[in-house]
């Protein structure tokens, strides 16, 4: 049985491939319309695969594998079952046959026997005259002989949705309000097609009155068709749910994010190095404004605030400096334990050295890394020196260049040999000491030191950091490079 005393939404995607953005937020959305606010509604997960022109081997494990790593766990779906199923739309053939041909029977479809030729030339003709193209309306002058006569003869044919050609359709949206359209604007739209297999637009209305669905979340393009949705609702008798449209994810102030155009996907994202919880965090926010101002929440803490009435009516522009800058935050909240787990496959990447102290790699990058995708380029240097320009020595800010550079290793090197112990704190007394009796600045020491280690002008962490990283015998060897080159000149 279904109870209805609770919201009971749904996530309907069609498997045909990557789960982009745009339909991530909706599955978000919807999960929170039914879990946030201590409500204890339902999420179903229902797969809208009728056209099978569009479908993509192994789309269905992407969106598994995404809601689950994602934490938008279903409590009704084609694998966990539930009292409304079969939950995949080509199951569920049988049931929109039946409410079919309920429809031709009240006169509210009918079967259209129009090759495509004839149709082209109708709706052209009709568009000409700004009227919606109904124009197969001559099939209803067909009588039911004429109708059995083709059907047994096997003439293709669609079933159409038949729009009243007068009047005025209105519905309400959650976020925009009362809407309401001309019916001499709706076209006659297709309900069942030759294959047999129902359209989207029959078979969501079909589904969603079945499984009792209170909230129909969804994007904005579906909003120019909610208004034969509510006829089709109404020529059943049955109750309309809520609708919830959502504002479109938008590229820039004019391109609308597409997967046509290869634009990023859950996938994706999660593949450049950001992490699952910060793109969904993300996510949240394209579109939707949370009280009190706070934007970085976990899922449970969207629960507790989301609230439909926070959607925006305008577009989101998805913003990679957001997203980056959200998932920094999520970074910076981890702990070094933590960091290190998700940071040493990208390390990895770049380090196949095993004498490599990567806990110390990861410290330095801790505070610095925005996306974990970037760590790999950074840590370039160290499997292999560089061959670096020496006028990297060369710095204002810390007062060298290539002479005071070399008079700087020179000093460096015998301080750094005679340690027992190589650990950032060991080298970092050691050089300290070195600092204070020579009563220089820090860097005069420090950058020359970083510079010969790495052979980078940047670098995640200092030349500190970098050496116990390396190791004595490989920092040792870098210097000695380096002093030789600096010498040479």
């Amino acid at each position: 049985m279904i109870d209805y005393s609770h919201p009971r939404t749904r996530f309907a995607p069609s498997p045909t491939g990557y789960m982009h953005v745009g339909n991530l937020r909706t599955a978000l959305y919807a999960y929170l319309a039914a879990k946030a606010g201590g409500q204890n509604g339902t999420f179903i997960l229902r797969v809208e695969d009728t056209d099978q022109e569009r479908f993509v081997e192994g789309a269905m494990d992407v969106i598994y594998q995404t809601l689950r790593e994602t934490g938008l766990n279903w409590d009704e779906g084609p694998d966990v079952g539930g009292p409304v199923g079969p939950y995949i739309q080509s199951e569920r053939g049988e049931i929109y046959a039946k409410y079919a041909r309920q429809l031709i029977e009240q006169g509210d479809a009918y079967y259209c026997f129009c090759d495509k030729e004839r149709l082209d030339e109708m709706k052209t003709l009709q568009r000409a005259s700004n009227i919606a193209p109904k124009y197969d309306r001559h099939c209803l002058r067909l009588s039911k002989e004429e109708i059995a006569e083709k059907l047994a003869a096997g003439v293709p044919h669609v079933i159409r949705q038949r729009i009243p050609d007068e009047g005025t359709v209105t519905f309400h949206d959650e976020i925009r309000g009362d809407i309401t359209v001309e019916c001499a604007t709706l076209d006659d739209q297709v309900l069942v097609k030759a294959d047999g297999m129902p359209t989207y637009n029959f078979a969501n209305v079909v589904d969603d009155h079945l499984m009792g669905i209170t909230t129909v979340v969804r994007g904005t393009e579906y909003l120019s068709s909610a208004p034969k949705y509510n006829l089709l609702y109404q020529a059943f008798g049955w109750e309309i749910p809520k609708y919830l449209h959502c504002p479109p994810v938008m590229k820039d102030a004019t391109q609308k994010l597409s997967k046509r155009n290869g634009d990023a996907s859950y996938q994706d994202l999660v593949a450049k190095g950001y992490l699952r919880e910060a793109v969904l965090n993300y996510i949240a926010l394209l579109g939707w404004s949370p009280r009190g101002g706070a934007e970085i929440m976990t899922l449970d803490e969207m629960k507790k605030v989301f609230a439909i009435e926070d959607i925006s009516k305008s577009p989101a522009i998805f913003d990679p400096m957001k997203l980056n800058f959200v998932n920094a935050e999520y970074i910076r909240r981890m702990s070094p334990e933590e960091f290190l787990s998700v940071a040493t496959p990208w390390i990895r990447r770049a380090v196949t050295r095993e004498d490599v102290d990567l806990s110390i790699l990861a410290e330095a990058l801790h505070p610095r890394c925005e996306v974990l995708g970037d760590i790999p380029a950074q840590l370039d240097f160290i499997d292999a020196l560089p061959d670096y320009d020496l006028e990297l020595f060369t710095s204002k800010k810390m007062k060298t260049n290539p002479a005071v550079a070399l008079d700087s290793l020179q000093k460096i090197r015998p301080v750094l040999e005679g340690l027992d112990s190589f650990t950032v704190e060991a080298i970092h007394t050691a050089l300290f000491a070195l600092i204070e009796s020579l009563g220089c600045k820090n860097g005069v020491m420090l950058w020359p030191l970083r510079v010969a280690v790495s052979g980078k002008q940047f670098t995640p962490g200092g030349g500190i950091e970098l050496a116990a990283a390396l190791g004595k015998q490989d920092t040792l060897r870098r210097i000695d490079i380096a002093v030789k080159r600096l010498a040479a000149l």
